[in-house]
């Protein structure tokens, strides 16, 4: 069912939208407890793609550790299910720019390339793919992640996913008001999507365990801290399976 949606007929439109009842789950979180609306909530996964997560992406090619952004994959699949069956639409927020870059402005390409010489974004990869570029391996979800039929997809080419996206009409358009935060990296990219969701007036809920980053330990400390503190609430995908099904152990 189309979430938003007039009814037509040829003489007659009908302005009201599908009615959602409210289907109400506690869940437990930091600062507060939280009672969620499964029919006004939505996840949003972020760049769990093959150039941060991958052994042999981008990241991973430059000498990084990815073991860190890695690390929530096989939390977020098997968490999946319990939601999807829930009703909660799941967003794919993976980076992806434009084969000719023109979407990135200097700052953005100088944070990848901070000499100009290195494997930045549009650059090749020894495998043939370009970092980051959208429709290509490099922003591809990680194959442990297999997105369902009713899944959405978004590409992003910020460490926010709202500037220049059309995220926050996707989002309006399922009617959501609680956004689940899953992703990488949680302390960069996961963050500056929630602090803009958050700052746009939804409700924003970092689950810990299904975010990961290749940062030391202290920035995700931080972030946990900020999300609490400023923004939002956080929880764990056991507590959020918890919640949908209250007789699992």
């Amino acid at each position: 069912m189309t979430r938003n949606a007039w009814t037509l007929s040829e003489d007659h439109v009908d302005l009201r939208r599908p009615a959602q009842a409210p289907r109400p789950v506690e869940v437990m979180a930091l600062p507060q407890r939280l009672t969620l609306d499964l029919a006004r909530t939505a996840l949003v996964a972020v760049d769990l793609q093959n150039d941060f997560c991958h052994p042999d992406g981008w990241l991973a090619s430059i000498g990084v550790d990815v073991s860190g952004a890695a690390a929530p994959v096989a939390a977020l699949a098997a968490a999946l299910p319990g939601l999807r069956a829930a009703g909660v639409p799941v967003v794919w927020l993976n980076w992806g720019n434009r084969p000719d870059r023109a979407d990135l402005p200097p700052g953005v390409r100088h944070v990848y390339d901070p000499d100009g010489a290195s494997t930045g974004i549009g650059d090749p990869l020894p495998g043939g793919s370009r970092v980051l570029e959208a429709g290509s391996w490099s922003a591809a979800l990680v194959d442990e992640l297999v997105p369902g039929p009713g899944d959405l997809h978004v590409a992003k080419q910020r460490m926010s996913g709202f500037p220049g996206t059309p995220l926050d009409a996707v989002l309006r358009n399922l009617r959501v008001d609680t956004l689940l935060f899953a992703g990488v990296n949680t302390d960069q990219c996961v963050y500056a999507t929630l602090v803009d969701a958050a700052n746009l007036g939804y409700d924003v809920v970092l689950v810990e365990d299904l975010c990961g980053t290749t940062s030391p330990g202290f920035c995700t400390e931080a972030t946990v801290y900020n999300v609490r503190q400023c923004f939002g609430f956080t929880t764990t995908s056991a507590d959020l399976r918890a919640g949908l099904d209250p007789q699992e152990p």
